[in-house]
């Protein structure tokens, strides 16, 4: 019997801030449910979340629609994987 593997889309992301809008853009990211880690960066990034979708259409609406519309986001990227 073959076993059914599920996956779960994973997504770091990240992300930089406006300057000075760096802690107001931190607390905001930190009320969104699917992001399940958050850190502040030093770099040419500000801060790294890692989310958890269903899947990557999910995970792409997540960073669009609640990552990237937060006012202080100026640019993100995104690193995609699964989680077994």
């Amino acid at each position: 019997m073959a076993r059914k593997v599920t996956f779960m889309a994973i997504g770091f992301v990240l992300i930089s801030a406006a300057p000075a809008h760096e802690h107001e853009v931190y607390n905001k990211l930190s009320k969104v449910p699917q992001i399940i880690e958050l850190h502040p960066l030093f770099g040419e990034y500000d801060l790294i979340a890692k989310i958890e979708a269903d899947d990557f259409e999910s995970l792409g609406d997540i960073v669009v629609n609640k990552i990237r519309s937060i006012e202080g986001v100026i640019d993100t990227k995104t690193l995609t994987g699964t989680k077994f």
